[in-house]
């Protein structure tokens, strides 16, 4: 089997320092070659490569950013992605019960299996974990332009921007119409964020569905216990949340700033949020279940 390791050497606070060296150290039973990325976008190239020289698994050393692009290039391929936690949330290589400790990260490769999972897109720009518009996609544009990564520097800009004002949009699916006015609308097609923050408890990466997390008006004060729910995979259970489950969904709104996988995208007015059932092949050792 043949592996290529893809390393973002500036994802997340340089958790990756040394990877190639455990790589090599527990990595013994696989044919692999380590590459860097130099620059914003190499990781999806590399990526293409990789398809066309038959590598069987291209394995994202670094954070859901890196992870969504080799994504990109592997969707309705045959070379799987792997994924190895080196970023500031890294929510989709928790969702599938991937270590946070880096060493234990790559021992579990040599135990992973072949699945086939959904992927998803936005104005036919893919993504594979969480994406949304409102508070979460305001947030990721501010921390794109961070200086200082990591999860306690996201964790004070969520928190000097909690005065954010909800918007208005209309939401469009099937055969259905309606205004809501939202905190944030999530869509996930895994369970978080990253860093346990579950903002879809329910989602199941490979049911042919988008969860759409509405996340409605809320007293400030209420702040601390919505937080702990989503620390708590809770989220579903809040009278400020309203869950859609669907293939495909219509939203306008006069500001349609959008994250995919925590990287900020500006659309114009409507999106397209779309599934597309097993259409990535993934390499890992465990997959998380629905919490009920």
């Amino acid at each position: 089997m043949k592996i290529r390791f893809i390393i973002n050497p500036v994802s997340g606070t340089g958790k990756q320092e040394g990877i190639d060296q455990l790589i090599k150290k527990h990595l013994t039973n696989f044919e692999f070659e380590i590459v860097y990325t130099k620059k914003k976008g190499d990781a999806t190239q590399l990526s293409k490569k990789a398809v066309n020289d038959g590598i069987d698994a291209v394995v994202a050393v670094g954070g859901d950013g890196t992870v969504n692009e080799c994504a990109k290039a592997l969707i309705n391929t045959n070379t799987a992605l792997g994924i190895i936690p080196c970023g500031s949330g890294n929510g989709f290589a928790y969702h599938f019960g991937i270590k946070k400790d880096l060493e234990q990260a790559v021992i579990q490769l040599k135990y992973s299996n072949f699945r086939i999972i959904d992927s998803c897109s936005v104005n036919h720009i893919p993504f594979v974990n969480v994406s949304g518009i409102g508070f979460d996609a305001h947030i990721g544009n501010l921390f794109a332009y961070q200086k200082k990564r990591g999860f306690v520097n996201y964790l004070k800009l969520i928190i000097n921007e909690i005065s954010y004002k909800e918007n208005n949009y209309t939401l469009e699916y099937e055969d259905k119409k309606r205004s809501v006015k939202a905190f944030l609308i999530a869509f996930a097609n895994a369970s978080q964020y990253g860093n346990d923050a579950h903002i879809s408890p329910l989602s199941d990466i490979s049911d042919g569905l988008i969860d759409f997390i509405i996340v409605k008006k809320f007293p400030k004060w209420k702040i601390p216990l919505i937080l702990f729910m989503i620390a708590r995979g809770k989220t579903h259970l809040s009278q400020y949340v309203e869950i859609i489950q669907t293939t495909k969904m219509k939203i306008e709104s006069i500001n349609c700033l959008t994250h995919l996988d925590g990287e900020p995208y500006t659309f114009n007015s409507p999106i397209i949020v779309k599934i597309h059932p097993k259409t990535l092949k993934i390499f890992t050792q465990n997959v998380s279940k629905k919490k009920k």
